[in-house]
């Protein structure tokens, strides 16, 4: 009850500055977040302010805090709710808790091969009528941001199907995610990120999934003997904000920071893509992992073992979905 009594407050300040602010220029928008700035989220956050300066004139100034500056990760939802910040971009996993279960669709083992495959179905109408579904909950979707797609990684052998038989695994906290690893015979151990190095190294965990940026600013690879691109997952953020703010912003304001989200989503992306790139070929260059890519035919026996987790939770994201998202990307399970 407190900390929900400190974050109205909060909201009602906020609520009296931006009403100020609408008459006395400039508008104000609280940009939180809970990564480094020097993250690709946190690059992408300060070249939205940049832009939204631009293009607004200066009408609108984009406060941004990082690293939980202002709210902790399971704090920021609420806060953004009740009006006490404005914008957020927390990974698409944070959805299913608030009850729209369709966002663990990303989770889905092998749902996108690559980015081209992501984006049509981030970047077009299944995207956005994922997005529309936050709205009954005062929240407004504006984009999708990529982390980008995950790779395993252990100390233990992870060449074939059969080898993760056994081997624990840190996962975040999702059933599909559960379920991947379940479907592999492994063992899931959901564990906070902050936490997984250690245990990498201590062995109460054989291993995890990352993107390479993640296993490689974390130093996982230092405490990882094997790191395998199998790119069979996707990790993003949805960039949101208070929808009852937005509908309230002037048109010529809102249309400008319409064009500035969509510059920052293009920035956003192809930093992603690089700083990935370039992580794993650092991961490499360290040698103190051995980093290895599957052949085509252990590819597709991985893609088999999992792909399953497709039909075992179309009642839990919706089977409409999946199959939308199918059509998008013309994959077809039937065919492996």
């Amino acid at each position: 009850m407190k900390r929900r009594s400190l974050l109205l407050a909060a909201a009602l300040a906020a609520f009296g500055v931006s009403q100020a602010t609408l008459a006395q220029q400039p508008i104000v928008i609280k940009f939180s977040h809970v990564v480094a700035n020097d993250t690709p989220k946190g690059h992408a956050a300060e070249f939205f302010k940049k832009r939204a300066d631009e293009l607004t004139k200066g009408k609108v100034k984009v406060e941004v805090y990082a690293n939980s500056t202002l709210y902790k990760d399971k704090e920021e939802m609420e806060a953004l709710q009740l009006g006490a910040v404005q914008m957020l971009a927390p990974s698409l996993a944070k959805f299913g808790p608030l009850g729209v279960k369709e966002f663990e669709v990303f989770d889905l083992p092998y749902i996108f091969d690559d980015y081209n495959d992501l984006h049509k179905v981030t970047q077009g109408p299944v995207g956005q009528q994922l997005l529309a579904k936050l709205e009954p909950k005062g929240i407004k979707g504006l984009a999708y941001w990529d982390n980008g797609l995950k790779v395993f990684s252990s100390n233990k052998p992870i060449k074939t199907v059969a080898d993760f038989k056994g081997q624990k695994m840190r996962i975040q906290s999702s059933k599909v995610l559960d379920g991947e690893i379940r479907a592999l015979a492994a063992i899931p151990q959901v564990m906070a990120f902050s936490e997984v190095y250690q245990a990498l190294q201590t062995g109460v965990v054989d291993g995890t999934e990352n993107p390479p940026s993640n296993l490689y600013t974390q130093k996982m690879h230092e405490v990882q003997k094997f790191v395998r691109i199998t790119n069979h997952g996707y990790l993003g953020y949805a960039v949101i904000v208070n929808k009852k703010f937005w509908d309230g912003l002037p048109a010529d304001i809102r249309g400008q920071l319409e064009q500035a989200m969509k510059d920052a989503t293009v920035f956003a992306n192809d930093i992603a893509k690089k700083e990935n790139d370039a992580a794993i070929e650092a991961v490499r260059k360290s040698g103190k992992s051995e980093v290895s890519v599957p052949t085509p035919e252990e590819k597709l026996a991985l893609k088999k073992a999992l792909v399953r987790v497709h039909k075992d939770y179309e009642d839990r994201i919706g089977k409409d979905l999946i199959q939308s998202i199918y059509k998008e990307t013309g994959f077809d399970p039937a065919k492996l």
